[in-house]
């Protein structure tokens, strides 16, 4: 079994396997969203590591960091949560885009409608993602019914171990990019796994030493 202390060691080989199955889900999405708005959308996965469950807070702006978050609680072979979190003038710009309004207003609240919206982003992005990591490995992932909440970083995340069990230190992280209409906007997807369900990953996808 892959060392936990070794996860952060992970060769060149190893990262390849782990970014092909990011590059995937990425496409699959932007085809998804692509046909939901009409309008053509890329994504991309500029960066996607392992990194200690302490310092996802500093990959999107810190503990007070103000973002939207769609969450699935994740059942299967290798248990655990699924989170998206999108800054919130990120999650803005998307909501318009996907709701064909003019992008650029200031509002950051999110009616009932706007909420649906980000939701659906949320599904189609779990579903690529884990579509992907599916054909790789052959573990089946169930996702929950998501759940959305808009707050701070700490907040969420204080929230969302509440709801877990005996969790890992190391969480799978996958930073997006979506460009659309000469925008483009970020968002950051974490798969916080249960106790030695990101072991059960990486050794499906063939990357134990």
């Amino acid at each position: 079994m892959l060392a936990l202390v070794d996860m952060l060691r992970l060769n060149n080989v190893q990262l390849d396997a782990i970014k092909e199955v990011g590059n995937i889900g990425a496409g699959n999405a932007a085809t998804a969203l692509s046909k939901l708005i009409k309008t053509r959308v890329e994504m991309s996965v500029p960066d996607i590591k392992i990194l200690p469950f302490s310092r996802i807070t500093a990959t999107i702006g810190g503990p007070d960091a103000h973002v939207t978050a769609i969450y699935y609680t994740i059942k299967g072979q290798a248990p655990g949560t699924l989170l998206f979190l999108i800054p919130i003038i990120d999650a803005r710009k998307i909501t318009d885009v996907l709701l064909n309004k003019d992008i650029g207003h200031d509002q950051l609240s999110f009616d009932e409608m706007e909420r649906s919206a980000l939701t659906e982003l949320g599904n189609i992005l779990a579903g690529s993602f884990l579509n992907a990591l599916n054909m790789f490995t052959s573990i089946h992932f169930v996702p929950t019914v998501p759940a959305l909440c808009i707050d701070m970083v700490g907040a969420i995340l204080g929230s969302v171990l509440t709801n877990l069990g005996m969790v890992s230190d190391y969480v799978l992280f996958i930073k997006t990019d979506f460009k659309y209409l000469g925008n483009h906007a970020l968002g950051n997807l974490y798969f916080l796994p249960e106790a030695e369900a990101l072991q059960v990953i990486l050794e499906s996808l063939g990357v134990n030493n």
